[in-house]
């Protein structure tokens, strides 16, 4: 299975929050973990949030950031380009998406169109999980 991750489920991976241990254990039975390149930014800038809220301790944010940097070469990463920024623009508008969850939505698109196999598309969005099902995605149930 390709299963694709945005922000919100990757996150999940590093940090342990509501439905922290079903996305562990889904990208567990993946065969390839995927995201955008946007996620890197995403993710780095939630966990500074968490940082400055206290939700984590100095430690465990170093810990967390260093834990992603091992990992990100490992993830198959869509890289932002033209078509896909245009691809992203239409799906904001025809779904009402906001710009960075279609950027995850053709991300996940065009890999599914790359790799001419089904890509699971995971998210905590309803708005992004009913688009992605919507463009013939599959959603985990």
């Amino acid at each position: 299975m390709i299963l694709y991750l945005d922000t919100s489920s990757l996150v999940k991976l590093y940090v342990r929050e509501s439905n922290s241990r079903e996305t562990k254990l889904l990208a567990q039975t993946a065969q390839v973990l995927a995201t955008s390149r946007i996620a890197y930014v995403e993710a780095r800038a939630a966990f500074a949030r968490k940082r400055r809220d206290r939700g984590l301790s100095a430690s465990q944010y170093r810990s967390i950031l260093r834990y992603l940097d091992q990992d990100w070469d490992s993830y198959f990463v869509v890289d932002i380009s033209e078509s896909l920024v245009k691809m992203a623009a239409s799906l904001a508008e025809r779904h009402s998406l906001r710009a960075l969850d279609a950027i995850h939505l053709a991300s996940g698109f065009a890999l599914h169109e790359k790799a001419g196999r089904m890509v699971t598309f995971h998210c905590f969005d309803v708005r992004l999980s009913a688009a992605a099902r919507d463009e013939g995605l599959h959603i985990p149930e």
